[in-house]
């Protein structure tokens, strides 16, 4: 078993641009599939109000937990805890997978909610939510670039030998700032 998970390790460090690739592809196939492709959609339940709410609220609640390992994963890496750096940022990167888990069905089974409420305030959840929606397609590759790497390499080697630190850094950045402006336009 060991043998197999080096050799798994070993291809991902060779070919991280790659799989960054494949797994943004496979990530913007998924949720354009649920929006635009009829067959995608019918692959997840019909949902009640009831459940639409219940997995808003929960994926708020992941959003916001994910808010919290983020910015704990940040200032870890800025005070050199590496160890602890490295797990808040994967438990991120699980949070957001469980996101996904939610958001996909909520959305294929007829999920969406429409604003509302006084003009001023649909005007500003529509800036804060174009601003997320490009925050988000922007993240997508360069969060995984960043996983990719600070799975497959040293800590040595991600400080010396790879641009993990700039792109962690640009992806923590606009993960971070994505998820606020999600949970803002929820609670609008």
């Amino acid at each position: 078993m060991y043998m197999w998970a080096a050799r798994v390790r070993t291809r991902i460090k060779r070919r991280p641009a790659a799989l960054t690739v494949l797994l943004t592809v496979v990530g913007y196939a998924a949720v354009l599939g649920v929006f635009l492709v009829p067959e995608f959609q019918a692959l997840f339940p019909k949902l009640t109000a009831q459940e639409v709410d219940l997995l808003a609220h929960a994926i708020a609640a992941v959003n916001s937990v994910t808010i919290i390992t983020l910015s704990l994963g940040w200032y870890w890496i800025r005070n050199n805890e590496v160890r602890k750096h490295a797990a808040a940022m994967i438990s991120s990167f699980i949070l957001v997978l469980v996101f996904l888990g939610m958001y996909l069905p909520k959305v294929a089974g007829g999920g969406t909610k429409y604003f509302v409420g006084p003009d001023p305030a649909y005007y500003a959840y529509l800036i804060m939510l174009a601003i997320h929606i490009a925050l988000s397609i922007l993240a997508v590759p360069v969060v995984l670039h960043a996983v990719i790497l600070g799975i497959s390499h040293t800590p040595h080697e991600l400080r010396e030998e790879t641009p993990h630190a700039l792109v962690g850094r640009i992806a923590a950045g606009s993960w971070l700032l994505s998820l606020i402006l999600g949970v803002v336009t929820y609670l609008l």
